[in-house]
């Protein structure tokens, strides 16, 4: 959530650059929702003080007399009161946290403006996407393609969007997984293994509620949601905790499964492997302090396209504007890798910075050089999803013969330099 006090003193700022972004939220209506509350809690207060006094006005009076009788009397009115006004105050507060919610995160003054997509600037390129790539085929196009990653099955076991990767594909999945947890700890990312389920109060704190409900998928039983990317458990370790000013920056990875109902997607451009509803991606998270999170936003995307390099894959990097930045996201770099089958970008990394956004929800704190708790900074980027890199490298590095050369820097996983049938 943003800082109430810019909320209260600046209201005209948050409206202009929460209008630069695709969310609306009635401004004036948070605004009196907080007037209420803090008009409630200020009753409720006094209330409660009138109820000390009184009892400390009884004490003074001898047990059992006139004076001591009206005195009781008087209290059970107060205390009904006092008790009749906290709830008042704590529907209010509910009422305008509810409200507050709604507002998403304000776009950095660096985020280029724009409506759409098609505003985003291609801020470097690497790899060149104009090569040629005389043998390259849509990957789902590839003759043995079905052999190795069977949708049927999938279908057939757990519905759309669910494959069955086999034999050498399933190794060459793990490989990446791998390969990328290998890369981030060379960054400096201390791995963990996080739950693949989270609470609602996780989810809210970091943003994918209230806005993506639609997305994820959720056991309303137990009231827990299958996790759309590890950034929502990771970033949740250190929910309402505090930390020390010697242990910023915090760089964690973590490899999970991730879970996207993506209602209503199809067409060509959801083909095979470009929309999922199961994926595997390494997530790469950090905890920052206000001064420092921009620069380490520009470390992560370094990082991330180390990566990626090492994959022979040309990719671009575009700075979104703020039409196509995310609800709690302030600053975001998308990665894209130009897959020559199908000539298209596919984005594979998301590197964004929360400010202290997601920190605020969560209550994630440091102490500062003046020993003061200050909100953290935090931020998350993709280190790499799996299912359009593997698209990339099927469709960019397949041979003549019809295989496909695996990417030097996996071959220590694979054990093999090609996978595939021959034509």
């Amino acid at each position: 959530m943003i800082d109430i006090k810019l909320l209260r003193e600046q209201p005209d700022l948050v409206r202009a650059a929460i209008a630069n972004k695709k969310f609306s939220t009635d401004i004036n209506a948070v605004l009196e929702l907080d007037s209420v509350r803090r008009s409630k809690i200020t009753e409720a207060e006094q209330a409660r003080a009138a109820q000390k006094a009184a009892n400390k006005e009884m004490a003074a009076l001898a047990k059992g007399s006139p004076e001591f009788l009206a005195k009781v009397k008087e209290m059970r009115g107060i205390a009904e009161q006092a008790k009749a006004l906290e709830l008042a105050a704590k529907e209010a507060d509910e009422k305008f946290q509810d409200a507050f919610l709604t507002i998403p995160n304000l776009p950095d003054p660096s985020v280029p403006i724009g409506k759409s997509e098609e505003e985003n600037v291609v801020a470097s390129t690497w790899g060149d996407a104009e090569a040629a790539f005389p043998h390259a085929l849509p990957h789902f196009d590839i003759p043995w393609f079905e052999s190795r990653i069977d949708f049927a099955r999938g279908v057939k076991t757990a519905g759309a969007g669910f494959p069955f990767y086999v034999g050498e594909m399933a190794r060459l999945v793990r490989a990446l997984v791998n390969y990328f947890l290998d890369e981030a700890a060379k960054h400096g990312y201390e791995e963990v293994l996080p739950p693949i389920v989270v609470n609602a109060e996780s989810a809210t704190a970091t943003g994918q509620l209230p806005d993506k409900e639609g997305q994820m998928y959720v056991d309303v039983n137990e009231g827990l949601y299958l996790i759309p990317t590890a950034e929502v458990p990771v970033t949740n370790f250190y929910r309402d905790e505090i930390l020390e000013a010697d242990q910023m920056p915090v760089y964690r990875c973590a490899y999970t499964p991730c879970f996207r109902r993506e209602a209503g997607s199809w067409g060509a451009h959801v083909r095979g492997l470009n929309r999922l509803h199961q994926f595997d991606k390494v997530e790469l998270v950090k905890w920052t302090s206000a001064e420092t999170s921009m620069e380490e936003l520009e470390k992560l995307r370094q990082n991330v396209e180390d990566t990626l390099q090492k994959l022979e894959l040309p990719y671009r990097v575009l700075r979104m504007c703020t039409g196509d930045i995310g609800f709690p996201h302030a600053k975001q770099y998308d990665i894209e890798v130009f897959a020559a089958g199908q000539q298209r970008w596919l984005e594979v990394s998301s590197c964004s910075n929360f400010t202290d956004f997601q920190a605020r929800r969560a209550g994630i704190r440091y102490r500062g050089p003046d020993g003061k708790p200050q909100t953290v900074h935090t931020l998350n980027g993709s280190g790499l999803a799996v299912p359009r890199v593997l698209a990339a490298i099927l469709e960019n590095h397949r041979q003549a013969d019809g295989r496909v050369k695996i990417p030097e820097c996996l071959q220590y996983w694979m054990r093999q330099e090609y996978i595939g049938d021959k034509s």
